[in-house]
């Protein structure tokens, strides 16, 4: 909504849009010994995601513990107004900056007359009477309710990796997959089981079902695994960084008495998924 609205408005006014966000995330940088963070967007995810939105200009700024110092009036008057020369201003429901994040939409109000510029806030967006957020989507990944995730994200939850060795098992009960090692650590990862998703191979997207786990029948290891098996795929691609964009969980993880059992299971759980992608 506030992307959309800002195109609109440069649009009407013959202007360019920019959006600016910053890195690393403020929390990495406040409080750099917190490892609870997890992201919903990477920065490459985020710039994928405001180049298919059509925005003109992206700005990255470096975030750090003097940045986080500066007042409210200070990051208007000479950030905002004196280096990006802002005229329009769009932010969401709730947007707070500036030191001890002092400034808000009123503070932005009181000021853009002295200043010289209009600020235009967007409300709060419900979707079936629940109000989005970070928080909420976050939750609804971390437990594996995929489609209320994408539901509230407006898009498929997307996660990027290089394809790297493992221990091939998928290929001896008629189900290869590729193990990918996930592109940003601090990236969120959804709850452990089986779902439907697209897989991007050099610019072509597949279809595929993915097990996120430890493979308690074939291995039982205690290090979480990614793995996808794509359909319709042969190809080797090792090495290879691949996006994968989840639709829908299918099962939670189990473990099954045989190998034959698995295959059984897995033979379901790829119609299952044949419906969704």
């Amino acid at each position: 909504k506030i992307l959309s609205r800002l195109k609109d408005v440069a649009t009407k006014h013959d202007m360019e849009s920019v959006v600016l966000t910053f890195a690393p995330h403020p929390r990495k940088v406040l409080f750099p010994d917190d490892n609870s963070l997890r992201l919903l967007n990477t920065l490459d995810e985020k710039i994928e995601q405001l180049e298919k939105q059509g925005i003109d200009n992206l700005i990255v700024y470096p975030f750090t513990k003097k940045f986080s110092r500066i007042s409210a009036l200070e990051y208007i008057r000479d950030f905002l107004i004196n280096e990006l020369k802002v005229d329009k201003l769009i932010i969401g429901y709730d947007h707070q900056f500036g030191k001890n994040r002092e400034g808000n939409f009123e503070y932005l109000q009181e000021l853009s007359e002295l200043y010289d510029f209009e600020v235009e806030e967007i409300p709060a967006q419900d979707i079936e009477d629940i109000k989005i957020s970070s928080t909420k989507i976050r939750r609804a990944i971390g437990n594996g309710s995929i489609d209320l995730a994408n539901l509230y994200l407006g898009y498929e939850f997307p996660l990027k990796g290089k394809v790297i060795e493992g221990k091939r098992l998928g290929n001896t009960i008629g189900f290869p997959t590729a193990n990918i090692a996930v592109s940003d650590q601090d990236k969120i990862i959804p709850s452990e089981g089986a779902y439907a998703v697209h897989v991007v191979v050099d610019g072509v997207t597949y279809g595929g079902m993915l097990n996120i786990g430890k493979n308690p029948t074939v291995n039982d290891s205690e290090t979480l695994s990614i793995e996808v098996n794509i359909f319709e795929f042969k190809e080797l691609i090792y090495g290879e960084e691949i996006t994968i964009t989840f639709i829908r969980k299918l099962r939670d993880e189990m473990k099954f008495d045989s190998v034959e059992d698995l295959k059984e299971q897995l033979s379901q759980d790829r119609l299952l998924a044949l419906q969704y992608v």
